[in-house]
């Protein structure tokens, strides 16, 4: 089944544990935690997504290159500003079991252009 969804003025969080329970399967009949459902989920206006407090500023993402001093940070907002996709597809990924069909269902959430 497809779902369609519009981020427009959507919470962040919200929206990626929606996502997220529609990707594992668990929002259809035929549900088995050892298969990738065939729901698939199409975002657009992903744009203007909505994040509540004080996220924007104070949450950080970060990223070690491996070498020594190579913390990497990005804020919230820096995110945003570059590709929000990344924000929704990073929070959706950390919502699903951490097992070999995480990137199999990954592949389930579309990005439409408007």
């Amino acid at each position: 089944m497809d779902y369609h969804i519009d981020a427009k003025n959507k919470v962040l969080g919200r929206l990626a544990t929606d996502i997220s329970l529609i990707l594992q399967g668990k929002k259809s009949a035929a549900y088995k935690s050892n298969a990738v459902s065939d729901d698939k989920v199409y975002v657009k206006n992903v744009d203007g997504l909505v994040v509540t407090g004080n996220k924007m500023t104070d949450k950080i993402y970060y990223n070690h290159t491996g070498y020594v001093g190579h913390l990497k940070e990005k804020r919230l907002e820096e995110a945003m500003a570059k590709d929000p996709r990344w924000v929704l597809r990073h929070a959706v990924r950390k919502m699903l079991p951490r097992n070999f069909l995480t990137q199999r269902r990954i592949k389930n959430l579309i990005f439409v252009e408007k």
